[in-house]
């Protein structure tokens, strides 16, 4: 098993109302992988969940925030990702398998990709595709 930390990258986060159900969800509805989960009972105060194609998200249960603390953004099922993947359709199979609501079928977008989008139970908006992101600008 490779155990190498993993190179800086961005890792969008969310809160949730019952962030266990939430992280059994992502994993068996859309493929996440659970890396970690730390919390005891019904709280998780971190988790991380995979991409197997690459990135990944990170979650934790909706709590009062530390005294001194700004208040966290987010609102539990206000959250929304796109994540890129090489065969979309195998994952809306394994959404509706899962019982996932399905909020756009799967279709093709006039820049070449193949997209669908999904609600989990909190609310949370997923768009799963093939858009990888404009080529960047090289450098100098």
């Amino acid at each position: 098993m490779d155990t190498q930390t993993p190179v800086p990258q961005v890792w969008p986060s969310l809160r949730a109302r019952d962030a266990r159900a939430l992280i059994r969800f992502l994993v068996d509805a859309f493929g996440f992988q659970e890396v970690v989960v730390y919390g005891e009972g019904d709280l998780v105060t971190h988790a991380e969940l995979a991409w197997p194609e690459g990135g990944g998200v990170m979650l934790g249960s909706d709590r009062p925030d530390p005294e001194g603390a700004e208040p966290w953004p987010g609102r539990p099922g206000g959250f929304t990702a796109y994540v890129v993947t090489a065969d979309p359709d195998a994952v809306h199979a394994r959404a509706v398998a899962a019982g996932a609501r399905i909020t756009t079928a799967p279709f093709e977008t006039d820049y070449g990709s193949r997209d669908f989008s999904a609600a989990d139970p909190e609310g949370n908006r997923w768009y799963f595709g093939t858009y990888p992101g404009a080529p960047r600008p090289s450098a100098g």
